[in-house]
């Protein structure tokens, strides 16, 4: 990747780098990690530049040597501490693929809520990530961002395995035959 383009890209001139493009620059080069100049952009969080690279056919599945795709680098910033859920929704709108998974079997939705993004958790709630899906170590989403009490994070996860029918607090034994069901109400108050 050309010094100068990669520079254009992490300094947010879109301009400069439509102007770049259209001169025949490589929209799908990477730099010595494999990052891609979509991914760079993702990680910064930068829309406009994001939306530019895209018009301009940067691939939206690409992995790093890693396994990191724009998807992951939208879900998580460590550096800057937080997600970016207008970026993801631009590649999920541009296609990328919402389960696929990096080391470990940590898929976008289990990243975005083990930091607590819960904006980018519900991105990626409302484009059909699996929220039962697990890693390599058996957990779900859930089970892995319960132990960090983000609340709001939580609540999204467990109405989602809700309306999965699966997952706690769910009904998914549908009454079977032989099953136990026990019905909780509230007192009424007396007048």
């Amino acid at each position: 990747m050309s010094a100068e383009l990669l520079q254009v890209v992490r300094s947010g001139d879109v301009d400069s780098a439509r102007r770049m493009l259209a001169a025949g620059a490589d929209i799908n080069s990477s730099d010595g990690d494999g990052a891609t100049l979509l991914m760079m952009a993702c990680h910064a969080g930068n829309l406009p530049m994001v939306l530019a690279l895209i018009d301009a056919g940067a691939e939206v599945n690409a992995s790093d040597e890693r396994g990191w795709t724009p998807l992951m680098k939208a879900a998580y910033n460590a550096e800057l501490d937080r997600g970016f859920p207008d970026v993801a929704q631009a590649l999920i709108d541009a296609g990328a693929n919402v389960e696929m998974p990096i080391s470990y079997g940590i898929r976008p939705l289990m990243l975005a809520a083990g930091y607590g993004e819960t904006a980018v958790v519900e991105t990626l709630l409302k484009a059909g990530a699996d929220v039962m899906a697990r890693n390599d170590g058996g957990l779900t989403a859930l089970m892995m961002v319960k132990q960090k009490h983000y609340v709001d994070v939580i609540n999204l996860l467990h109405e989602a395995e809700r309306d999965a029918g699966v997952g706690e607090g769910s009904c998914s034994s549908k009454n079977e035959p032989g099953s136990k069901v026990v019905t909780f109400l509230k007192p009424v108050p007396k007048s």
